[in-house]
């Protein structure tokens, strides 16, 4: 029999609601797994009642429970929310911060029977694209120690690849779940804007940020997102539309599909370590009997330089609350109100978060709100008109997911700007509201994993799946 931390999240549930194993048994294989892997600093907290929830939904399944995630163990990122337990965001500020209640997504995965082990570590408010940015450390990559796991949803990228649990949930506001997916040689689903509820996620940039979705699989991943998509109430953002049956579509026909491929992209990798990993992905296309065709995205270029002026700005607004008096940690060495805000801040913050916060602030500004705000909002509208205009002519969209292979830590600490050229794949995808999906596709620098992006046009996450599957299986054979 396969190890229990080999077990895809399906084999899990079909295992344990047919009693061949105990919820129990598998969560406490994963605990070990976890304990084992301390070094790789991927996981911040195990949760100390994650064998007595498993214990509960083993005499639940013994009253005729069936969750379609009975079983299976899941960490989550420490930006959403799970009643009673410690959310800090990675950050000092929010340290000893306890959840008052559950995110959307805990409480969608507790319904089904999910355990949730843990909480993963992330870049600080997840601004980054590395994860060197925690309070609580560095997070390793889980293939080569010595670099980077990727960001901000590196700590969730690192436990799915080493087998600490089948299935983590990241967040997503610019790459940091595809990116650190790449880096990791694991699937990562940025799902449409709206199609995740954000209730009980510490938010970034609200009209960027979305839950995604880290797997060994694409099964799991097409499970997952069945689970916590849809409408809700608490979430004026999340969009009224149909949770497909993602699981059961996976063998469906992808003789049909058209591939697009950005001529702009082409000329954007040339030179880049991904530039011969694309042209390899498209040739395996192409000898799959999938057809190829060229479209025009002209102003992607510029969706790192939208990205990076919307962003920071909209953190701005969201960590504005965070001033000392009322979630956060307050300085022991203030004398007044006014220094209460500014020495809180300046202690509990972390540099790129600080940095974040001043250049969203200065794009706000007045003098220099037309100059890059208004002209990056119209790039924006831009985008999504280009993009919905090359969905015309093709059902998939194809881009690299990365620029190369992970990269060694603290190789780029000092240059931030570098840091975020790493963003100029998967920027796009957040900007325009698309969903995408990052695969593993290829090996670059010391054998490391390079992954390549599937995007559809908004909420045609089933088409992904479907031509997903079709090359998992077919780079199986």
């Amino acid at each position: 029999m396969k190890e229990i931390i080999k077990l895809s999240a399906v084999e899990i549930r079909d295992k344990v609601l047919a009693k061949e194993l105990s919820a129990k048994q598998v969560c406490t294989a994963f605990i070990e797994q976890i304990k084992k892997n301390e070094k790789y600093n991927a996981v911040l907290e195990v949760f100390e009642d994650a064998v007595f929830k498993a214990e509960e939904i083993d005499k639940k399944i013994s009253s005729g429970f069936s969750g379609k995630l009975a079983g299976v163990p899941i960490i989550i990122k420490d930006n959403i929310l799970y009643k009673g337990k410690i959310c800090s965001c990675s950050s000092k500020f929010l340290e000893n911060y306890v959840a008052q209640y559950d995110s959307t997504v805990v409480k969608k995965l507790l319904q089904e029977g999910a355990i949730i082990l843990g909480r993963a570590n992330m870049d600080e408010f997840a601004m980054g694209s590395s994860t060197e940015n925690s309070a609580f450390g560095v997070t390793h990559n889980p293939i080569d120690f010595d670099r980077v796991p990727g960001g901000s949803s590196g700590g969730s990228a690192c436990a799915v690849a080493l087998d600490m649990c089948p299935i983590a949930l990241g967040t997503e506001t610019g790459g940091s779940v595809r990116q650190p997916a790449s880096y990791c040689g694991v699937y990562g689903l940025k799902p449409s804007y709206g199609r995740i509820s954000r209730y009980g996620i510490v938010a970034f940039a609200s009209s960027l940020d979305q839950v995604g979705i880290f797997s060994k699989n694409v099964q799991d991943n097409a499970l997952m997102l069945e689970v916590i998509a849809g409408k809700d109430e608490n979430d004026s953002t999340s969009a009224n539309e149909k949770v497909e049956n993602y699981t059961q579509e996976l063998g469906g026909n992808v003789a049909s599909f058209k591939v697009g491929v950005p001529k702009e992209i082409l000329q954007m990798s040339k030179g880049l370590p991904c530039e011969n990993n694309i042209k390899n992905f498209l040739e395996f296309l192409k000898a799959k009997k999938i057809e190829i065709v060229d479209v025009s995205i002209k102003e992607i270029g510029l969706g790192l330089a939208t990205y990076y002026i919307i962003a920071p700005a909209e953190a701005a607004s969201n960590l504005a609350r965070f001033d000392g008096v009322k979630y956060t940690t307050r300085s022991k060495n203030a004398r007044n109100l006014q220094e209460i805000y500014k020495k809180s801040r300046s202690e509990g913050f972390g540099k790129e978060v600080k940095r974040r916060i001043m250049l969203g602030n200065y794009v706000l500004s007045s003098g220099f709100y037309d100059a890059y705000y208004k002209k990056a909002k119209a790039v924006q509208n831009e985008l999504i008109k280009q993009f919905d205009d090359a969905f015309k002519q093709c059902d998939i969209i194809v881009l690299p997911t990365t620029i190369g292979t992970a990269y060694k830590i603290g190789s780029k600490s000092n240059n931030p700007v570098d840091t975020y050229k790493e963003d100029i794949f998967t920027v796009t995808a957040n900007i325009a509201g698309l969903p995408s999906l990052s695969i593993p596709f290829g090996k670059g620098e010391n054998n490391l994993p390079l992954g390549v992006q599937l995007m559809a046009k908004k909420f045609d996450e089933k088409s992904i799946y479907k031509l997903a599957k079709f090359i998992e299986s077919s780079l199986g054979e």
